[in-house]
Formats: structure tokens, C-alpha cells, sequence
């Protein structure tokens, strides 16, 4: 069981920049590809970023290819979100999730944390 805490959430405005955090409980968190995904104000569940168990390899949607970067240190058992030149269409909240497995395919994620809200204003 992997339990995900984010943080980091809040209000900034257009262009500027915030930096999400998720903890991850377990001893195994160096095991599981870990991604963002985000659900903006009437809209489904997007995915936004993910990378693989070494952070060898990441994932980025189209929309945000460029201004989000994400990261991992897998000794603090964390991952983290960079979010840079924000648009008000990013206003989300944003979930952290894992996978049970080292490398992201795409497919369904195991484990989702609460949520952090980030507002974009203009």
C-alpha cells in the first residue's frame, strides 16, 4: 500500500511559476513510476506529466510540454512538479499518482493521493 500527500498548491498569477510536492509513504516508492494529473473546473481527469522509477524517462502532455518539468528523489521518497509560465487554463487541481510498476505505459494508475489546488489568475 503506497499512501501520496501533495503539496505545494495555491494561487499565482498568469506567467508565473509553483512547484508541487508529493510524498509517498512505503519502502518501495523507488519501485513505482509515479505521474501528475489534474482536473480543472467542469473537466475530466486529465494526465499532465509522469517518469519512470529511475526518472531515466518522462512523459509530459502536450499542453504543458515545455513549462512543466517533473522529478523525483527517490531517497526523500518524493515527486516533485515544476510548473513554470502558468495560464489561467492550468487551474486544477492537481492529483499525484503511482503505478505499481517501474516504467509508465500509459495505462491506469494504483495509488492517488487527495489533491492540491492550484488557481491561476490573471
Amino acid at each position: 500500500q503506497v499512501q501520496l500527500v501533495e503539496s505545494g498548491g495555491g494561487l499565482v498569477q498568469a506567467g508565473g511559476s509553483l512547484r508541487l510536492s508529493c510524498a509517498a509513504s512505503g519502502r518501495t516508492f523507488s519501485s513505482y513510476a509515479m505521474g501528475w494529473f489534474r482536473q480543472g473546473p467542469g473537466k475530466e481527469r486529465e494526465f499532465v506529466a509522469a517518469i519512470d522509477w529511475s526518472g531515466g524517462s518522462t512523459y509530459y502532455a502536450d499542453s504543458v510540454k515545455g513549462r512543466f518539468t517533473i522529478s523525483r528523489d527517490n531517497a526523500k521518497n518524493t515527486v516533485y512538479l515544476q510548473m513554470s509560465s502558468l495560464k489561467s487554463e492550468d487551474t486544477a487541481v492537481y492529483y499525484c499518482a503511482a503505478a505499481s510498476r517501474k516504467y509508465y505505459s500509459g495505462s491506469g494508475m494504483n495509488y492517488w493521493g487527495n489533491g492540491t489546488l492550484v488557481t491561476v489568475s490573471l
